[in-house]
């Protein structure tokens, strides 16, 4: 340190420390103290230590200080370099992106940092590095993430209206029981488990890239499974094919687990061994069916996926009996977690009131 600058005497050592005791923002307070001990006569090392700084930061501090007082001692951010594109043109980016690329007009399928680093270019006239692009997408709330599957036929103003109809729906499919009964609402989907495995994401030192085994053969089972959000519940079994028969006893199971009393109203797709008129029917459930080519009303989708991810990628079966038990492991560990079906399962527009 050149030389100890004297500290403004307008404040006390007392009235420093009183200040800091005050002080929500941990920093400031901090710093307040070690400026009470130089006011007491602390050496400007033994000062700095008890703010957790050194003698030159204290120096600096102390200049700040002697020119704004306490307020002086806040940190102050700094908002980076000015981006060099102007409102108009982040907000026509923020819309490019959004859109994606037209395959005719330019060339991709989805955009890269050099493409849209290329355009930035070509439209604005203002030359960024391709690792400069990743911030300034950032910026705009941005994040590189996978796309969803969606049905190219799917109508999303169908999507909309189901649910907001929904209480309706309901009503009509339980006007027929007796005031005050129960409803549980259950949903319900089949996933094809095999050797044909997936694989999925990990953790593993940057710049290598881990194995996994992956087998070619199609031996698989097929898990039906159910779940009751509000209630943490879940009905599953795993059989070796699907159609009326596997879905009569799916259904029977369902049953089997609504409360006493109380009265199932199952969700489920339109597949062929759903709507048949052969499926016999339990007294306790009642079935409504989602709109075709809408696969993310069915939470059971992300049931499959949690499955999956934890219990059932990165494996090479040996045959059905390993399937099955694989299979059935999964959805006990599953059924062990009410709080993660809850997590998953529970929608709004369907459990309003519910939960």
């Amino acid at each position: 340190m050149a030389g100890a600058i004297a500290l403004r005497t307008d404040y006390t050592a007392s009235a420093l420390r009183g200040l800091a005791s005050r002080m929500r923002d941990a920093n400031v307070a901090r710093r307040l103290l070690s400026l009470a001990a130089v006011r007491d006569g602390a050496s400007r090392g033994e000062a700095a230590r008890i703010g957790g700084m050194d003698r030159q930061t204290l120096r600096d501090w102390v200049h700040r200080f002697n020119a704004a007082g306490p307020d002086g001692l806040r940190d102050q951010w700094r908002n980076g370099s000015v981006c060099r594109l102007t409102a108009d043109q982040l907000a026509e980016l923020s819309a490019l992106v959004t859109t994606g690329p037209d395959r005719a007009r330019d060339g991709v399928v989805r955009w890269r940092r050099v493409d849209l680093q290329r355009v930035i270019e070509e439209r604005f006239g203002v030359s960024y590095h391709e690792r400069h692009v990743s911030a300034l997408l950032k910026r705009l709330g941005f994040s590189h993430v996978s796309a969803r599957p969606r049905h190219p036929g799917q109508d999303r103003s169908v999507m909309d209206a189901f649910k907001k109809n929904f209480p309706t729906i309901l009503s009509a499919h339980t006007g027929h029981l007796p005031r005050g009964r129960r409803i549980e609402l259950w949903w319900q989907d089949e996933a094809r488990i095999g050797q044909k495995n997936g694989l999925v994401r990990q953790w593993a030192r940057r710049g290598t890239r881990p194995r996994q085994p992956a087998d070619q053969r199609y031996e698989n089972a097929w898990l039906f499974g159910a779940i009751c959000p509000a209630l943490g519940k879940a009905a599953g079994l795993v059989l070796p094919f699907t159609g009326t028969a596997s879905m009569q006893l799916h259904i029977e199971e369902i049953s089997r687990r609504v409360a006493r009393g109380a009265h199932a109203v199952v969700l489920l797709d339109r597949a062929g061994w759903h709507t048949t008129p052969k499926l016999r029917l339990p007294r306790n459930v009642s079935l409504i069916f989602l709109p075709s080519r809408a696969p993310e009303l069915n939470p059971v989708e992300n049931i499959w996926q949690f499955l999956r991810a934890n219990w059932l990628s990165n494996t090479v079966f040996s045959g059905i009996e390993h399937i099955i038990e694989a299979a059935c492991t999964a959805w006990n560990n599953l059924t062990a977690l009410p709080q993660t079906i809850r997590s998953i399962g529970l929608r709004n527009w369907a459990h309003i009131g519910q939960r």
